[in-house]
């Protein structure tokens, strides 16, 4: 019996793959077979990531790019064509996240908040949008959106980030409608808190922040994470699209 989890021969491109979850997210579908395509707009981080898989025997490709930019998107997906044929797989993980302000919404600045905007929901758009030819060919293809458990908490003063997280869940419902036809799954990831090195750098006791809220008295590992996208890569999820998966410890329905 083929083990379901086993990736082998599918091709999979994770963005913000230069550190924190995106480094943990190619780790870990390399783990279980599959073929690692890593890209992000830090190239020093991108290429200690693909350095660090090359450690553990994985051979992967590594590409800059700036999922705001049309181009850069086109580019990427162009070079993994000539590589590779197509993908199979599309995590589009890259997102501002750490260092961004957390205030009022009346207090945020304009450009702050465009710039959030164009990352993380253009930033998705765009990636689609470049891969969707290979994704539909695949005949089995897969997108992962990495949206936030935020979303239904309504985190206070980080509208921004909140705003945009959700708009990529609603990406996600229409993207899953719209490829469908070509047997495209598209299903949104949502975290809750997740101790990455980002968490620990601006949360003071990150190990403990919020786990009182939590079903699960721990805040997650990225192994909690990885092995969600794992399994929404994978055929244990061929009938699952259009959904939210939120893997946050059981914070949201105490």
């Amino acid at each position: 019996m083929v083990d379901p989890l086993n990736l082998k021969g599918k091709t999979v491109l994770i963005t913000g793959a230069a550190a924190g979850l995106g480094r943990a997210f190619a780790h870990h579908f390399a783990r279980v077979g599959a073929t690692v395509i890593i890209a992000d707009i830090n190239e020093g981080g991108l290429a200690e990531t693909k350095s660090l898989l090359e450690d553990i025997g994985v051979t992967n490709f590594a590409q800059n790019v700036d999922v705001t930019d049309a181009k850069s998107c086109r580019a990427l997906a162009q070079s993994v064509q000539d590589r590779f044929g197509g993908i199979d797989v599309l995590v589009n993980n890259a997102a501002l996240y750490a260092g961004l302000d957390r205030r009022a919404f009346e207090e945020f600045d304009e450009d702050v908040w465009d710039k959030v905007m164009a990352v993380n929901v253009k930033g998705v758009w765009q990636m689609c949008r470049a891969f969707s030819t290979q994704l539909r060919a695949s005949g089995a293809g897969s997108i992962i959106n990495v949206a936030s458990a935020t979303v239904f908490s309504g985190s206070p003063q980080w509208m921004h980030y909140v705003a945009s997280k959700g708009a990529v869940i609603a990406m996600t419902r229409v993207m899953a409608k719209e490829m469908g036809g070509d047997n495209v799954r598209v299903n949104a990831l949502a975290p809750g808190f997740t101790l990455t090195d980002a968490s620990f750098g601006h949360i003071e006791d990150a190990r403990g922040y919020g786990v009182d809220r939590a079903a699960l008295k721990r805040n997650a590992d990225v192994d909690d994470i990885t092995g969600a996208a794992i399994y929404l890569a994978s055929d244990l999820s061929k009938f699952t699209t259009g959904q939210t998966l939120v893997v946050d410890g059981g914070k949201q329905f105490i």
